[in-house]
């Protein structure tokens, strides 16, 4: 069946391309997976776990496994640790399960977990802000992390991807890394391709396939055609108009509600942008439910903050903005943004009311968002320029370059709220595009960061939210509903709400 969707010509390259990939020899039971997001563009160039955010690929492939991971209920539980104790506000002693093995055959012991962390803290900035790590020592299957200042979401810390424990001895080829997963990386061509065997030594089950393939698919409409015609077996990422083809007895879906976010990000360094009015008429004039439903085809909620609703510092919990257009036109005209020459663009001071909305297209739902975006602000007197771009990364960068930000992102990966405002709202966060400041919301961070009591920091969360609301910093504007596609006869491949653990032991050939 020809999907509608699909640009021949590109579709046609891809599938020979694909088509020479599944040539190659393969000994025993095979599976390929599709996956438009294993490329430098999402900060993934390879599976070393130190590397950006290339542990989402390590863990999610199967390769590296953390001390501990994170239930259906998104509470983290031991897994590679057997247990843990705190014994003060800083002093953690976690101990490691008995009898586990990397796949290069070394022992899984306190001093590989040591030397793991360490190199994991010297190499990746994120890690080493999240997990504050003053001392680690060792002892047989003892580990004991003493962190500067008392951390009370580690634990959280120590499931993120980046907190693959690998064997640092092993050496590993560049991008590579060995862990203790069902699986073991054995060739890696960055942005195309990553190689897998089984790992022989797994402590947790045998896994289900001799070999494993990811294959990098940046284009969506290319990857559904694949799946159609068997070149690949599971995809990731499929963009949401065709889901109707795969709705029937021939494939599998797995679905999990999660916490990534499609968000527009404001950037206070652009003059036009500086105008509070200017700020709000966007945060009015975006139509969230209309874009769920129209271009998501109703796979996703609207969003309110930066955590969906079910959370205990959910959406249900802020008061955000609700689609007002004339709403969004009497705050523009009070503040003096008046269309004079009737062309439908608002002007102040002879400048032009034109937003430029930059994002990227490996998302399929961004470029959507941004249409959506352009279409209801249009409305209401703004001229919104798109620029989706693979460059988005660069750009971005240069706070000259954009007014808007649309971007995806799994805002509580950890179950934790504190990861969002750590990555994208504090005077030291990696990713703050837009220059974004609030001494309150550096205060209301600072005491988050301290505060063991979960219903606290429910509380914090929550406030801390809505000062980027009131101020219309971010403007959050729905949740995927993420799914993983594979044909019928795949086992055992299921999504999860942390949008981790996609290739594991259960992965197999269906009975």
């Amino acid at each position: 069946m020809k999907h509608k969707f699909f640009r021949p010509l590109l579709a046609a390259a891809c599938l020979a391309l694909l088509a020479a990939c599944a040539a190659a020899p393969q000994a025993g039971s095979a599976f390929v997976l599709g996956d438009p997001t294993f490329s430098a563009e999402h900060e993934q160039t390879g599976i070393d776990p130190a590397q950006g955010y290339s542990g989402w690929a390590c863990l999610r492939y199967g390769v590296g496994e953390t001390l501990f991971r994170y239930t259906d209920a998104m509470e983290p539980e031991p897994w590679l640790a057997a247990g843990y104790e705190r014994t003060s506000d800083t002093t953690w002693v976690i101990t490691l399960r008995e009898g586990i093995t990397f796949s290069s055959g070394r022992a899984l012991d306190g001093r590989a977990v040591r030397q793991s962390l360490e190199r994991l803290v010297a190499a990746n900035a994120r890690a080493r802000a999240d997990l504050d790590i003053a001392a680690i020592t060792a002892a047989g299957q003892t580990v004991t992390i003493t962190t500067a200042t008392p951390r009370p979401a580690l634990l959280n810390a120590l499931s993120d991807p980046y907190a693959c424990i690998v064997d640092t001895q092993a050496g590993a080829a560049e991008g590579l890394a060995v862990g203790t997963g069902p699986y073991v990386a054995v060739g890696l061509t960055s942005g195309e391709q990553l190689d897998l065997v089984k790992n022989e030594t797994y402590w947790n089950g045998t896994p289900g396939y001799d070999s494993v393939t990811v294959l990098t698919i940046a284009d969506t409409d290319t990857l559904a055609l694949a799946l159609q015609a068997g070149e690949i077996d599971a995809a990731y990422g499929l963009p949401y108009a065709s889901y109707p083809l795969f709705q029937n007895e021939g494939y599998n879906i797995s679905t999990a509600a999660t916490s990534r976010t499609f968000f527009a990000e404001l950037n206070f360094e652009s003059p036009l942008l500086q105008d509070p009015a200017v700020r709000r008429a966007i945060a009015l004039g975006i139509d969230k439910e209309r874009f769920v439903q129209q271009q998501l085809g109703g796979h996703g909620y609207a969003a309110a903050g930066a955590f969906p609703q079910g959370m205990a510092f959910g959406g249900d919990a802020v008061q955000a903005a609700a689609y007002d257009p004339d709403a969004a036109r009497a705050l523009l005209e009070q503040a003096g943004w008046v269309d004079t020459d009737g062309d439908g663009v608002r002007e102040k001071d002879g400048q032009k009311l034109v937003l430029r909305w930059l994002t990227y297209p490996s998302r399929p739902e961004l470029p959507l968002l941004a249409q959506a975006a352009q279409a209801t602000l249009g409305e209401i007197g703004f001229a919104v320029q798109i620029n989706s771009t693979a460059d988005h990364n660069r750009l971005r960068a240069d706070p000259t370059a954009w007014d808007v930000y649309a971007s995806a992102m799994v805002t509580a990966p950890t179950g934790d709220p504190a990861y969002f405002f750590a990555a994208h709202c504090l005077d030291d966060s990696p990713a703050n595009n837009g220059h974004y400041h609030s001494d309150e919301l550096q205060a209301l961070a600072a005491e988050l960061d301290v505060t063991f009591d979960p219903a606290r920091r429910a509380e914090l969360a929550v406030a801390m939210q809505q000062i980027l609301l009131d101020d219309s910093a971010f403007v959050f504007c729905s949740h995927l509903q993420m799914s993983l596609v594979s044909r019928a006869d795949v086992a055992g491949l299921t999504a999860h709400p942390s949008d981790y653990y996609e290739i594991t032991a259960a992965l197999r050939p269906a009975a």
